[in-house]
């Protein structure tokens, strides 16, 4: 009956064994399920960040040369206004309104558009005063009453601010 009590003994540590064994392998394969889901995640979040990057600098490629087409736009300008003032010059004007238009259009395709400063509250982010005068009945204190040269936007992002004339509360003294 010794042997009997020997061999169940014996089978017994060999099942607590074995648990202990299952358990640690069972911990093991929680351990690299975890690293693989984290590793995982990992992957996923390089391939979006990748995918993210590319997609900004497909949108804002173009800026550097916009940057060097703005100008030309403040020139058509100039030239339009200048160009209004004598009677002989319509076919000029015509002329030149068309190839803004076209020029503003290529860069609509782009992303690039204007935006409307005048009436419109200063904003540091979208204006750059050049001037100030004194507020009145119609310009509320903080209004742009002017604008020197127009401001661009590039997919949302401000490209170029607008140059301004700013209306000030009137000096005190």
């Amino acid at each position: 009956m010794a042997d009997a009590d020997d061999l169940f003994l014996t089978a017994e540590d060999e099942i607590q064994r074995l648990r202990e064994a299952l358990e640690a392998k069972t911990r093991e394969a929680d351990e690299q399920r975890d690293r693989y889901l984290r590793a995982a995640a990992e992957f996923d979040n390089a391939k979006k960040r990748a995918a993210r990057e590319r997609e900004d600098y497909t949108r804002y490629a173009t800026e550097s040369l916009v940057r060097e087409l703005l100008p030309v736009l403040d020139n058509f300008e100039r030239a339009l206004a200048a160009a209004r003032n004598e009677p002989g010059a319509a076919a000029v004007v015509s002329g030149v309104e068309l190839i803004q238009r076209e020029l503003l259009r290529a860069l609509e395709k782009v992303g690039v558009t204007p935006f409307v400063s005048v009436g419109q509250p200063f904003d540091p982010e979208r204006h750059e005063a050049v001037a100030r005068v004194p507020a009145g009945p119609g310009a509320p204190e903080g209004t742009v009453v002017n604008e020197t040269a127009h401001g661009y936007v590039l997919n949302g992002r401000v490209l170029r601010p607008a140059m301004v004339t700013v209306a000030m509360a009137p000096d005190p003294s």
